[in-house]
């Protein structure tokens, strides 16, 4: 059986805690929709967008586990 990771993206203050409430805490976090947060994306995985976070791609990679 192959584990899902959990991904939220974008999320700000109680919108995450709302999200962690009905999808449990994240596996991964990501600040910003870029190229790198995209390259964590497995198949099957779990990918919960904060409102509006989808719809802008950063140009710029952020490497968020040093902000952790």
């Amino acid at each position: 059986m192959v584990e899902r990771a959990v991904h939220f993206v974008g999320f700000r203050g109680e919108e995450y805690f709302s999200a962690a409430r009905l999808f449990g805490p994240p596996d991964f976090f990501h600040y910003y929709l870029d190229n790198r947060a995209i390259a964590e994306f497995m198949p099957g995985d779990i990918v919960v967008f904060a409102n509006g976070a989808e719809r802008r791609l950063h140009e710029h990679a952020f490497n968020d586990s040093e902000r952790f």
